[in-house]
């Protein structure tokens, strides 16, 4: 039987008798009408009715009691009821949540058994890293990915500030395991001497068409590139420390923004900045599963094996050293060796006090 995952549902956040309902029954609220959440403050949820369509109606809204402690995120489906107008001074209450395609999730590290769930509903993880000031940390990127593949989400890596490193070797590190790739650039248009952000076209036809969630370290341009998506968005624009490398928040908490002028209604969700992006959640059979080749050798293999590097008798060793010529076998290993590179951000390593561990490098 597998193991039961935990999140937040399982946490008690006032220790106590608590209330039960008086009945058991349930109001069937058969006049509830469906709407996307695309922000969240301080108990206060901002839905949007018919998003993109030619009703689109922004409420504020409560959750109601008899959701418990079941959370509500950017991009879930909800029910809700009351004042649905709109009106200043309004409040609906939202009073079910949709069945989820995806939920991206996090822990506090790689030992916390509790899931803090970041959005749902999303199609695709972007990575927002800079390829300088500050530098790219490769092991961050190594975890989101894998959380993203435990969700069953697509990934995109979106390196800015092309204009100041070379995308070359991060480029050839993360191809390999299916991560598609798009460089921006900080520009001037010659006509008006204004900064524009080269790449930018490119970054928008990946996301035409689907829910995408942005995350990254602060200071990497993750919020300059919403607002350069959606320029009414506002995203507050960090700086990097020069002491330390890091940036500051500027975003305090995640919301779904539409990028218009596309030609499929397409939404992207800022979360705020993050330092840390534990995989305690996250099965290692789940990695194995989106290589979709390895899983099928890695079938072989003798009971009990943790298919990393000091494993004995791997087959998946074996399949390199199998290879039919030198092309071949660089191939393998190379997708050998990103799998493993995942499997060990999700096991985890020794931490050497520079922020390998939970944080990554």
């Amino acid at each position: 039987m597998p193991q039961r995952r935990y999140d937040e549902r399982d946490v008690r956040i006032r220790p106590g008798r608590g209330s039960r309902p008086r009945t058991k029954r349930r109001p069937e609220h058969a006049d509830a009408r469906t709407a996307m959440v695309v922000a969240v403050d301080r108990g206060r949820y901002t839905v949007l009715l018919d998003p993109g369509g030619p009703d689109e109606t922004r409420i504020l809204a409560m959750k109601a009691r008899e959701l418990g402690r079941d959370r509500v995120v950017p991009g879930d489906r909800v029910d809700v009821v009351g004042d649905t107008t709109g009106a200043d001074g309004s409040l609906a209450r939202i009073v079910r949540i949709g069945e989820r395609r995806t939920v991206l999730r996090r822990t506090a590290d790689d030992t916390d058994p509790v899931e803090r769930i970041i959005v749902a509903n999303a199609d695709r993880l972007v990575v927002v890293t800079a390829l300088a000031d500050p530098e790219p940390r490769t092991r961050m990127i190594d975890r989101c990915v894998a959380a993203a593949y435990d969700a069953g989400m697509e990934v995109l890596l979106a390196l800015t500030k092309g204009d100041l490193a070379d995308a070359g070797e991060l480029t050839a590190m993360y191809a390999p395991i299916g991560v598609d790739v798009v460089v921006t650039r900080r520009g001037t248009d010659p006509a008006t001497g204004e900064r524009t952000i080269e790449g930018l076209d490119a970054l928008r036809d990946v996301l035409t068409g689907a829910v995408s969630v942005l995350v990254g370290h602060s200071g990497v341009g993750k919020s300059t590139l919403v607002n350069a998506l959606v320029p009414d968005a506002r995203r507050a624009v960090g700086v990097v420390n020069d002491v330390t490398g890091r940036g500051r928040h500027t975003s305090s908490s995640a919301i779904a923004l539409e990028v218009h002028g596309t030609t499929a209604p397409t939404w992207v969700i800022d979360t705020p900045g993050v330092r840390s992006f534990g995989l305690a959640h996250v099965d290692p059979a789940h990695l194995l599963g989106a290589f979709a080749d390895l899983d099928d050798v890695a079938r072989e293999c003798p009971r009990g094996c943790t298919h990393l590097a000091d494993s004995p008798d791997c087959t998946l060793d074996e399949w390199v050293a199998a290879a039919p010529d030198d092309v071949t076998r660089a191939a393998r290993a190379a997708r050998l060796d990103s799998f493993r590179r995942l499997l060990v951000s999700r096991l985890g390593v020794e931490d050497d006090g520079d922020g390998d561990g939970a944080r990554g490098r």
